[in-house]
Parts: structure tokens; sequence; C-alpha cells
């Protein structure tokens, strides 16, 4: 999977912004505030309905403008096939097309286009809330579990219903037809979830071996968000009752699901410094996309925004000997070329004025 093109208006600092990127690994640099960065957002935003840094409402649209526009081209398969997404985000409301269509639900753009992001903010998949690594989770299954989405959107359908009757005191018989809908879906959602899981740990230790060897093995940790192994999911619903209409909402479940990552060289769960959690995080992003790789024929497009900043420079040239082999597409940002990328064939780019220019 490769983008040949990508087209952004009324982002950030862009009015309108076009960029070519090729096949293999692109270099996109540019003065601290150039928008660099933006135009990964940009990516990001179609792969993901949201920013790296956050909602669409958050800063993302340009001064005067009225709404972000996206469209992506790009290349996927064997057979080399042409797509097509376009996104049109106020951060209110927002319109898109794939392949010539109309889309009625943001998920099939996230669903099409693959690109996993590594950014400043990355860290947080390791040290930051459960919700990133949902997202982690949800996202690998998305693309590689085709009676995901399904059973994913009957969980959130149900649990919006039972939170809803949870908070105007529904009667018992009312909640117990939706914890037995909770229940089944839940149910399923977790196995995805777990097997995906197990199916990563491999692939993250082969990374973390590379990356943070001198932490030992590499073990995740899953938490399906209730106690599985003494309860049911319809069982757990029903102890969790009483207080779940105390307060309104409810509080067990795969919604409240979280894993981790640990370290035989960490004993009792020592915490990581902020460098090993960048690279541990850095290593869940490529295990997930070697994993992505593995299922789909092709890997997903590489994001890796201020890479020189994040990483030194063995760390850097660790990272792009393991992608530029694979043959993914690598979009790589920077105020200047790094020094791993000095000896490394590579399409440049330079962010200056608003404007793109090719080297």
């Amino acid at each position: 999977m490769h983008v040949t093109r990508l087209a952004v208006g009324g982002l950030r600092r862009f009015a309108q912004v076009e960029l070519a990127p090729k096949p293999g690994l692109n270099l996109i640099t540019g003065d601290n505030g150039a928008g660099k960065t933006s135009l990964l957002e940009a990516l990001h935003l179609m792969a993901w309905g949201r920013s790296f840094r956050g909602r669409v409402r958050d800063g993302l649209i340009r001064t005067g403008s009225q709404a972000v526009e996206v469209f992506v081209e790009w290349r996927e398969g064997q057979d080399d096939r042409i797509r097509r997404a376009g996104l049109r985000h106020s951060g209110q409301e927002w319109s898109g097309r794939l392949d010539g269509r109309n889309v009625g639900q943001l998920g099939e753009l996230c669903a099409a286009l693959a690109v996993v992001s590594f950014e400043p903010g990355s860290h947080a998949l390791v040290t930051g809330s459960g919700e990133p690594r949902r997202r982690f989770l949800d996202w690998g299954l998305f693309h590689v579990e085709q009676d995901f989405l399904p059973v994913w959107r009957r969980y959130n359908r149900a649990l919006k219903q039972r939170n809803a009757l949870l908070k105007s005191g529904g009667s018992g018989k009312q909640l117990d037809a939706w914890d037995v809908e909770l229940a089944e879906a839940g149910e399923a959602v977790t196995a995805h979830r777990q097997a995906y899981l197990d199916r990563l740990q491999g692939q993250v230790q082969d990374v973390a071996n590379a990356l943070v060897p001198m932490l030992g093995r590499a073990q995740l940790e899953f938490a399906p968000g209730w106690r599985r192994q003494a309860l049911s999911l319809a069982d757990a619903l029903l102890v969790s009752r009483e207080r779940d209409r105390q307060f309104g909402h409810t509080g067990v479940g795969p919604h409240r699901a979280d894993w981790r990552v640990d370290f035989s060289a960490l004993p009792q769960r020592e915490a990581l410094s902020r460098g090993q959690a960048k690279l541990t995080a850095l290593s869940c992003l490529l295990a997930q996309s070697q994993d992505y790789a593995a299922q789909r024929g092709e890997w997903p497009v590489l994001a890796l925004d201020d890479l020189a900043s994040e990483l030194d420079r063995r760390h850097q040239a660790s990272v792009l000997a393991r992608v530029i082999q694979s043959g993914a597409q690598v979009l790589v940002t920077g105020t200047e070329m790094p020094a791993a990328l000095e000896a490394v064939p590579l399409a440049w780019f330079h962010v200056e004025h608003d404007t793109i220019v090719g080297h």
C-alpha cells in the first residue's frame, strides 16, 4: 500500500497544499511550525477519523476556514489497484467519499486506508490511559478481521442503550434485555481482542529485541474489563447493576478493557523511562504493522513524525533499516536531514512558506 497523492485544504497553516509521495522512503523537512507535521496529521485523519493530536475541532481547522478537507489517492493489493477517498470535516459534521461513492459512516473511510503513526505523543500508548490502547487493538482488528466491526458496533450500540436506561431509571426487565445483548457482543469483542494480542506477542518480542534488548523478554498482558476468570460478562453486569444505577453508566465490560507490556528485566513492574516508553510504543506499532502485512500481504503506510528528536541515531538506523527492508512506504518528518538517512535512497520534500518543494 502506498499513497500517490495527498491534497489538503483548510488545515492549520495550509489554505491548500498537495504532496505526491513516492514508494519507499519519503523525507519531509521544514522549520518548526512550517506545517510538515500537519501533512501527517491529514493522512492520519483520513485513516483514523481524528488527528493524532486530538479532535478536529481542537485547532486543526485553519483560521478563517469552515472545515478541513483531505483527499488521498493510493495504490494497494497485488494488482496495484488505485483507490481514492475524500473527507470534509467541520469539527461538528463530516462528509466523505470512497472510490466515487458517498459513505454513511466514518468507519468506512478508516477501514479503507491503513496508516500507522509514530509521533511525539505515541508514548501514551504505554504510559497513558486505556483509551489509546483499546484503539490500538481495535484498529488492528478492523483491518485484519472482517467480522470484528459488526460485533464492535453491536456492543457499542447496546452499551449506549444500557447507559441511557441507567440514567433514566429504566426497569429491571428493560435492563435484562440489554444485558443479554451487551454480554453476547461483549464476549465476542473480548475473544477477538485476546486472540489478536496473543498473536502480536511474537511480533512485539521480535521488534523489542532489536530496540530495547536491555529490558529482557516482553510479555503482553490483557485485562478484559471485568473479572473474566471468575464471572461471565452477563453475571458481571448483573452483579454491578445497582452500582451502575448509582453512577448512571456501565462500569464493567470491553469498554473498560486494557493491556500492558511487561518486561522480564523490570521486576515488580518498575516504571519505564520516557525513552524506554517511546521505544516500547514504537515496538508495538511496528509489530502491529508486521502483523497487518502478514495478514493482508502488504504493509500499511508508516508516518514517523520528527524521528530525529524522538530517537537517537542508533535507534533511527535500526528502525529505518527494518522498514526499508519491508518495502513499506514511509513518511518521515524533521527540521533537517536525519543523520541516519544521509546514505539512504529517498524522496525529499521541503515545506516553506506554506508550499512544498521537491529536492
